[in-house]
């Protein structure tokens, strides 16, 4: 079947060290002498290999290697991109006060119908969507911060400035997909897997201060957790 063949090829292609961009549908087509269909096809079961990748508008690209966090401690999206070698850079795309949803309004210790400070930014990796989050913040202290402070730094460089002393961190993580806005804005398709992270994140009293969501496309980040060695304790019998 001929898109295998171009799947093949491609394959071959990317194992010799091919990074970047791949030529686009229709230059893959004229150069193996098939139809865009075929092209499509191989192409598509290249990525359900997780070898390449598409971005909305951009066209086909190899799949890097997913930056890896770890859970043992609490890190920021930008020291791991920066542990990876990767740049990163923040976009913030909405910045308000509104009524908190049920849920984090529960989290929070407010008012179902108090307003929180709602922040949604675009995290970037070498200039490419990284990961979406959304960071909701009580009013006693969502008041004191500017559009200007969270574009320029983390919040966890923020509390401390505001007399928030940061303690215990809660993270759950599970896995969704991608409706149309959370794909146009991290360059993916509606229905590509992502990663989710809900983190709640507690001051030294116990009070939640700051609920926030990440949101990941699935091949971008792996989260690692590293464990003590197994103490033996006995010998086992199989």
């Amino acid at each position: 079947m001929r898109y295998l063949d171009v799947a093949d090829d491609l394959r071959t292609d990317i194992a010799s060290g091919r990074v970047g961009a791949l030529p686009s549908e229709a230059e893959l087509g004229e150069s193996h002498h098939v139809s865009r269909v075929t092209v499509r096809r191989a192409l598509e079961l290249l990525r359900g290999e997780g070898l390449i990748t598409s971005r909305r508008g951009a066209g086909w690209f190899v799949a890097t290697d997913p930056v890896r966090q770890p859970l043992g401690r609490v890190t920021t999206i930008e020291s791991a991109l920066e542990a990876a070698g990767a740049k990163p850079e923040r976009r913030v795309l909405e910045f308000g006060f509104e009524p908190a949803p049920p849920e984090v309004a529960k989290t929070l210790g407010v008012a179902a119908d108090a307003e929180v400070l709602r922040v949604l930014r675009l995290n970037l990796a070498n200039g490419e969507p990284f990961a979406l989050v959304t960071v909701w913040l009580p009013m006693a202290f969502g008041a004191h911060v500017s559009r200007a402070d969270v574009e320029r730094v983390t919040f966890y460089d923020l509390l401390p400035l505001h007399g928030v002393d940061a303690g215990r961190v809660v993270q759950t993580i599970t896995a969704t997909a991608a409706d149309r806005v959370d794909a146009r804005r991290l360059g993916g398709q509606a229905g590509d897997p992502l990663l989710a992270c809900r983190r709640v994140t507690y001051d030294r009293s116990g009070d939640a201060v700051m609920v926030s969501e990440h949101r990941y496309p699935a091949q971008s980040t792996a989260l690692e957790v590293e464990f003590p060695a197994p103490h033996l304790t006995g010998v086992t019998h199989a």
